[in-house]
């Protein structure tokens, strides 16, 4: 197997839990091949270095092997080596990310009787 499908290669190496997902992300342009944007039907060969924007971060790879099946993450990982740069980036973002503070939502809607009484004990009614 020489060649693969950007898209299927994507789906294979489980940068996107779907197929269509990674062809919109290369529509999207998401997704660079060798610094230039790839398209969902462009052919991935081994050595190809891929820019990929996805919900879990940026990462840069290299291509090692080649699939079109996809299979457990342990063999996904073995299809490409990601540069040592985009993992430091990508752990430093995630430690900002736990860093930052967590504010709780606001409740829509009616306040239950527990958050009634408290409610009433912080403005001192009760």
């Amino acid at each position: 197997m020489a060649r693969v499908r950007i898209d299927k290669w994507l789906w294979a190496a489980r940068f996107f839990k779907t197929r269509s997902l990674a062809v919109r992300a290369c529509e999207l342009g998401r997704i660079e091949s060798n610094g230039q944007l790839a398209k969902p039907a462009r052919e991935v060969h081994i050595g190809d270095r891929l820019q990929v924007k996805n919900p879990s971060g940026d990462f840069q790879v290299e291509v090692l092997l080649l699939s079109e099946m996809r299979g457990p993450a342990s063999v996904a990982q073995t299809l490409y080596r990601e540069t040592d740069a985009s993992r430091e980036l990508r752990l430093k973002l995630a430690e900002e990310r736990k860093t930052m503070p967590h504010f709780e939502p606001v409740h829509a809607g009616k306040p239950s009787k527990r958050n009634r009484r408290e409610f009433d004990r912080l403005r001192g009614r009760g």
